[in-house]
């Protein structure tokens, strides 16, 4: 019961389980005329206790370790359709010969319920120190992590961070191989759909491998897999992504990372059925240097659950308006309570279903748009614990200034 968009989606986890087979779950849409769906914004949960005591004073600050593009510099045209011949023969060639250098396979040991067995993902060189940067889910609760580079050179990797709720981890080796070289981490909030990416990793364990596509949506929320909070400004592509290419970096055609491929939709079979999700490279920039510093990331809190506002919401709440983000609960004595934010107070009945009514709507943010619950979310996640953030809503029609001051996501949340 926290800030999460429910919608369904198979998660793909991308990495190749051979003796603990987790088997991935088509989850479709019941789409039923005139039918609201209700949907949870889940935001945090699972991480260290002494990290998640809601209200705790909080000092945490992105360390930037590794160099983000320049600010001033214009991001080069992207290649139109006409010019995809000259990708195959020579672009694409060279953004591989550039960028592989940087990608790895990871594999790993895993031991669970008295079983064994080995798991594979996929991973990219962040820095000269050693650092890599990985899906949470590619290592989590491993004994054993081995790197293997692009020359098939291996090395012992031991983990530095982790964080549920974006799923990324961080892992070190002690040396880079010969010719290894970092990825430069781009500006996800440049990417526009219709954009050309590649994706490199360790699909079906096969290291090395390219794929190429274009990021057909922006600005997906999806399920973080492990933690009941989702990912905002996620990059939806159709470059195939299958099982290992989990944790490997979605590339644009300067060869900077601009997601970390995450996850799959899939019709039950657990392959790339083409579209695939990659976590947002800005949220690599703030979580990534702070797990390398302390080990764990604190998101900020809102606390309420809710919904787009739609055409069945606008006509049952009586509003003028049919976009925004509506607030269907709010938890108890969480952020948004204290700030005299309010869920809903009932349900009307619309053409056989109930709808809920009373909720606030959010249709600003510290003076920006919100048309949809994902814009909440993606303003949320975008502070830091402790922040003040000022929202306008609507409450029985009439607009209101609501000032919230952003908590710490609990490990545990009580409806």
């Amino acid at each position: 019961m926290t800030e999460r968009k429910r919608f369904v989606l198979t998660a793909g986890l991308g990495c190749v389980v051979l003796i603990l087979i987790l088997a991935a779950v088509a989850l479709p849409f019941l789409l039923v005329p005139m039918q609201v769906r209700r949907i949870i914004a889940e935001q945090g949960l699972v991480r260290t206790p002494a990290t998640e005591i809601p209200g705790a004073e909080v000092t945490q600050q992105v360390i930037p370790t590794f160099t983000p593009p320049p600010e001033d510099v214009e991001p080069r045209p992207t290649l139109s359709a006409a010019e995809l011949p000259g990708l195959d023969s020579g672009v694409l060639a060279a953004l591989y010969e550039q960028s592989n250098p940087g990608v790895v396979n990871i594999q790993v040991f895993v031991e669970r319920g008295g079983l064994s067995g080995q798991g594979a993902g996929s991973g990219f060189v962040l820095d000269d120190e050693g650092h890599v940067v990985t899906n949470n889910h590619v290592v989590a609760g491993a004994q054993q992590i081995t790197v293997i580079f692009y020359n098939g050179m291996e090395a012992e990797a031991e983990i530095v961070g982790t964080d549920d709720d974006s799923d990324l981890a961080v892992i070190k080796v002690d040396t880079l191989v010969e010719g290894a070289r970092p990825l430069l981490v781009g500006d996800s909030g440049r990417v526009k759909v219709g954009q050309w990416v590649v994706a490199i990793g360790n699909p079906f364990s096969l290291g090395g491998s390219m794929s190429l596509g274009i990021v057909s949506a922006i600005g997906r929320s999806i399920p973080s897999g492990v933690a009941r909070f989702n990912i905002p400004e996620a990059i939806q592509t159709d470059a195939a992504i299958n099982p290992g290419n989990s944790g490997g970096p979605l590339l644009n055609l300067k060869g900077e990372v601009i997601g970390v491929n995450a996850q799959i939709a899939s019709s039950g079979a657990g392959t790339n059925a083409g579209v695939g999700f990659a976590i947002p490279s800005n949220i690599v920039r703030r979580v990534v240097p702070v797990l390398i510093e302390s080990g764990s990331y604190q998101w900020p809190w809102l606390g309420v659950e809710g919904t787009d506002l739609n055409l069945v919401l606008q006509e049952a709440n009586d509003l003028e308006v049919q976009q925004g983000a509506y607030i269907d609960a709010v938890v108890s004595d969480g952020p948004a309570d204290r700030a005299g934010l309010q869920g809903s107070s009932g349900t009307k009945q619309m053409d056989g279903f109930d709808v809920p009514v009373g909720g606030d709507v959010v249709v600003e943010a510290d003076g920006g748009p919100v048309t949809s619950f994902d814009d909440l979310l993606a303003v949320v996640a975008s502070r830091n614990p402790g922040d003040t953030l000022g929202l306008t809503i609507l409450r029985d029609g009439e607009r209101q200034q609501v000032t919230v001051t952003l908590g710490v996501r609990p490990s545990s949340v009580v409806p």
